[in-house]
């Protein structure tokens, strides 16, 4: 009995430690953001076989080389092979791609603090890189200089990114929604995000 008492008070201390680590809902980035201009120095890295890698000497992709001249609708997440990220949020891409594809959106990117090859296995897996371009942002960097960052450490993932998703003409955010924990999804899925386009 005591046993069980000492074991809920640990895991409801550990899931206050959780809430506290996620408490910071809203990024620095808003509507009017020029992401290529907040983020002049960092590239992002394309999904890829480590074959591929080596014979492209690590090649990263500079965000410009993503957004300029191209309306691209990016998405955000924790982290590949988790829950929501799997079975809720990719999905909600991939069954509308027609649907972004017929308002114009040239390019629908999914972007989260791994390195490429995960992210390259996870869209494979979820048979998605046809429709969808996956992209490792395995530093954190690209999150961290939008404040998009979150410390997640408390579900054993370390620094990762909130769940987000943007619609960005020429660079420039349009759209913008931010969960307010990365466990929510109400606000940053595919039919949500095709309704503000």
């Amino acid at each position: 009995m005591a046993s069980a008492i000492l074991k809920r008070s640990a895991m409801k201390s550990m899931m206050g430690s959780f809430r506290i680590a996620t408490s910071r809902s809203f990024a620095s980035v808003s509507v009017g953001t020029d992401l290529i201009s907040a983020a002049p120095d960092v590239s992002l890295q394309k999904a890829r076989t480590w074959d591929e890698g080596v014979s492209s000497k690590f090649s990263t992709t500079p965000l410009k080389d993503i957004f300029k001249d191209k309306k691209v609708v990016i998405f955000g997440l924790p982290g590949a092979f988790t829950g929501v990220c799997s079975a809720q949020h990719v999905p909600s891409y991939k069954n509308n791609i027609d649907k972004f594809k017929s308002k114009g959106v040239d390019s629908v990117v999914c972007v989260s603090v791994n390195d490429p090859y995960t992210m390259n296995g996870w869209g494979n897996n979820l048979q998605a890189k046809d429709a969808i371009e996956f992209y490792g942002d395995f530093d954190g960097s690209f999150h961290k200089s939008l404040e998009l960052d979150k410390d997640l450490s408390a579900a054993l993932l370390g620094h990762r990114s909130q769940r987000w998703s943007a619609y960005v003409v020429n660079g420039k955010v349009k759209v913008l929604n931010v969960e307010e924990v990365p466990s929510d999804f109400k606000v940053s899925g595919g039919e949500v995000i095709l309704d503000q386009i």
